[in-house]
């Protein structure tokens, strides 16, 4: 039988990973808890705002227990991944404004010590740009240094590494050229053949350039030699000269499947969306035989916004003023005065001069003003309508007498330099692998669905990084390579990202304000606006009835208007279309958590998305220790059993997020990364943790290749012991590797359509069958990759499958 030909839910079952794995039984998190904070009414309408540019920090707030978590969460509170249970209840991180601490405390909640604020994330914006500024200085002084001196070459060989990996015997080099900012031209390398011989006997190799952050580190390479070289020579294109001695490079330990002279640390400093997409299109021109960027479908809204600003104090009397151009182009622009004409008995008018626009105010016998918000809000509607639109604030009456206002600029209030796109914004994702045709096994990884989250971006392009300029001399990459169609989408929401590094630190969302009129649109709301990418999928979402997820347009786990809504999230549901996809990584930060399917359940009740099958749970469980293993590898930090499985287990419910679309509409095995402590940890923290989980992502591109690979036919016996139940015994099957089991008690032959072993319970193994002695059993099993024990064909008249009898050993 085919793989095409089994049934579709059999067909998602990756292969073995290791012989015999078994499920980890690990209690829950959470406890039941009251049904709803103190002092609150259960079914009382929960609204949590933000005000403008208050900044938010990470707060602890403890609950408890689950039931009330669950309740926190339905206030759309933005929540950290971290999910604590201790003596004193769940403890939770919450990232939140002064004004959303408040609110919450008037709920009732335990709300505690601040673990991360603003000033970190400045701290990590300053530690960026000093260490791009160290770059660029280290450029200048470096070309500064070969102009003083006419006999220095302008060219400096760095390292040069001789190594075996497997039969191959390799050379990497690294130079840096005074040229190498402004030029994108790649160094020559020419080799002699061994001791005594001339340069130029053994060959050459290029190298290409090193940049990060756009500013130029070095030149690097590596390349396949025939003999060991003894001195190498780099002639720049200028024509100075640069000669070195070829040193051998140590070996790695030899449990570790990186190869000797294996090449990572690829990534120097955070870096945003612009720079990720310059970065992973400078690797594609670099290897144009191995990878691709590809311009995703759907354009984002843009990191753009229209120029806004509200006058007045008190919500009765302000006047909130919108332009109708976008902020940079012309919005910004736009003054608005409110005046005092000076006058008794005065009519409200309005003139508009250029994009300064003046009104002026209403006065009545003795000269005091008398028009209202309502009033004002009208007038530059009816009179300014080219420029602008005016309302009162968030549904107010507007009652309230205004008072005089100076000429005030109207501003879109983004920060970013000029170079960051102001335009709706590509998403771009760099396709990987010798055959990019569809032809293999699919794999995708994506980042930044939450804006903040700097390091998993980061990840990603370390793991491209890796892929590409070891595949010429490490035999296990370029069989990945050869093996897999690899994409990854380094930011798949830019312009939160974009957001975050210049204007928010904190901001989760994208953009977009869905906010209908009178609600929060004006610019006093402007931090409060945006969907949750990861909150807009189209299975087990908020419109399904699933929990954790906020209908609000302010909400920081806000939907969205409709399942799908956001260009972002249609992107990855193009990508998880792709008939090859079968594996897939979000990667997100922080909380150091692994974690799969189901992600969301129906409150009360906690009624799950559908859970997976023994078999499915069993391949989560083991491909997840291969790939937390390769993960704890880079400095011994382990994530842990109790924050390893379904989200929905071990944090909370996050309906409509994108792995629980990618598992239960496509058939894609689909997990989640949380990496780390801290959205925006210390550079030398968020470098150890790139490279730890570059570590885990490269292995789960191994257990994919082992998918693809995979030609074992499983295997599996039958269990009997004895039971409590009188006249019965307890049965089990054990399989060689995870896989389905399919059974009959009947005599009858088993198929597709027979009953499936199942496990225990949550988190439990396998379950345990009693059924009468003398039971004839028959079953067959079926692995990931569609083998089925002993070639047997359930869809034909075959007769290879299992039989056995309930029945104790003799003896």
């Amino acid at each position: 039988m085919s793989r095409s030909a089994l049934p579709r839910r059999w067909r998602r079952l990756p292969a073995a990973t290791a012989a015999g794995v078994a499920l980890l039984l690990i209690a829950g998190p959470a406890t039941a808890g009251t049904a709803a904070p103190p002092d609150r009414e259960a079914d009382a309408p929960v609204v949590l705002e933000r005000s403008a540019d208050e900044q938010a920090d990470v707060v602890e707030v403890t609950v408890d227990g689950s039931a009330q978590l669950d309740a926190l969460v339905a206030t759309g509170v933005d929540l950290d991944h971290h999910v604590t249970p201790t003596e004193a209840g769940i403890v939770v991180h919450a990232v939140v404004t002064p004004t959303e601490v408040a609110a919450l405390k008037r709920m009732g909640y335990r709300v505690g010590a601040v673990l991360h604020d603003a000033a970190d994330s400045a701290q990590r914006i300053s530690e960026r740009d000093a260490t791009i500024a160290a770059h660029q200085a280290e450029n200048r002084a470096y070309t500064a240094t070969l102009e003083r001196s006419a006999a220095t070459s302008d060219v400096k060989i760095i390292r040069a590494d001789y190594y075996t990996s497997g039969t191959n015997q390799v050379l990497s080099v690294e130079a840096k050229w005074a040229q190498g900012q402004t030029s994108t031209s790649a160094l020559t390398v020419a080799r002699d053949s061994g001791p005594g011989t001339e340069i130029g006997t053994g060959g050459t190799q290029n190298i290409s350039r090193f940049v990060d952050a756009g500013v130029y580190l070095y030149h690097r390479g590596a390349a396949a030699v025939a003999a060991r070289p003894e001195r190498i020579q780099i002639t720049s294109p200028s024509g100075d000269v640069a000669v070195a001695e070829v040193k051998e490079w140590l070996p790695i330990p030899a449990d570790s499947p990186e190869g000797p002279g294996y090449q990572k640390d690829f990534v120097t400093s955070y870096l945003t969306p612009t720079e990720l997409y310059d970065r992973i299109k400078r690797l594609a021109d670099a290897y144009p035989q191995l990878a691709e960027v590809v311009k995703l479908p759907y354009q984002t809204n843009g990191y753009r916004r229209k120029a806004q600003v509200v006058l007045g104090g008190t919500n009765a009397t302000r006047v909130a003023v919108d332009s109708l151009a976008w902020g940079h182009e012309g919005g910004n622009d736009i003054t608005v005065e409110l005046a005092d004409p000076g006058a008794a008995d005065r009519p409200l008018s309005v003139t508009v001069t250029g994009k300064a626009v003046r009104v002026s105010l209403a006065t009545d016998a003795a000269g005091a003003v008398t028009s209202t918000a309502a009033q004002v809000a009208a007038a530059l509607t009816a009179e300014a309508g080219a420029l602008v639109t005016a309302y009162t604030y968030r549904g107010d009456a507007g009652a309230g007498v205004v008072a005089p206002v100076a000429p005030t600029p109207l501003s879109d209030n983004l920060k970013a330099p000029a170079g960051v796109s102001r335009d709706p914004h590509p998403v771009y994702a760099i396709r990987i692998g010798k055959y990019r045709d569809g032809s293999r096994t699919g794999v995708l990884a994506y980042a930044q669905e939450h804006a903040r989250e700097w390091v998993p971006p980061l990840v990603t392009i370390e793991t491209a990084e890796r892929l590409l300029r070891n595949h010429a001399t490490d035999e296990n990459t370029k069989q990945l390579l050869r093996t897999l169609d690899i994409w990854i989408v380094p930011s798949i929401n830019p312009d939160g990202g974009h957001y975050s590094f210049y204007d928010y630190a904190s901001q989760r969302r994208n953009m977009t304000n869905h906010c209908a009129p009178g609600g929060a649109t004006d610019a006093l709301a402007r931090n409060s606006w945006g969907v949750d990418n990861n909150r807009n999928y189209s299975e087990y979402s908020l419109f399904d009835g699933y929990s954790g997820a906020s209908a609000s347009c302010t909400g920081d786990t806000y939907a969205g208007p409709s399942e799908l809504s956001e260009p972002e999230n249609r992107n990855v549901d193009w990508l998880a279309q792709r008939p090859n996809m079968k594996f897939s990584m979000n990667l997100h930060s922080s909380g150091n958590y692994f974690m799969w399917s189901p992600g969301a359940y129906a409150t009360p009740g906690r009624i799950s998305a559908p859970r997976p099958t023994l078999a499915e749970e069993s391949f989560f469980w083991g491909a997840s220790s291969r790939i937390l293993t390769a993960i704890k590898r880079h400095r011994n930090m382990a994530v842990t059993p109790a924050r390893t499985g379904p989200i929905s287990d071990v944090l909370y419910s996050a309906a409509g997020n994108s792995g629980d679309m990618l598992w239960y509409k496509y058939g894609i095995y689909a997990w989640n990364f949380e990496v780390g402590t801290s959205f925006q940890p210390t550079w030398e923290e968020a470098h150890q943790e790139t490279m730890e989980f570059s570590n885990g992502l490269v292995e789960l591109l191994r257990v994919a290749r082992d998918y693809d690979k995979d030609k074992k036919r499983p295997t599996s016996t039958l269990s009997v012991t004895p039971s409590a139940t009188e006249g019965a015994v307890s049965v089990r099957f054990d399989v060689s590797e995870p896989a389905a089991v399919f059974y009959t008690l009947d005599g009858s032959r088993p198929t597709f359509e027979s009953t499936l072993y199942a496990s225990a319970g949550l988190r439990e193994g396998a379950e345990t069958l009693t059924v009468p002695v003398g039971t004839k059993i028959h079953w067959f099993s079926v692995d990931a990759a569609g083998n089925i024990e002993r070639n047997y064909r359930p869809d034909e008249d075959s007769k290879t499958f299992n039989r056995g009898w309930a029945t104790l050993p003799t003896g």
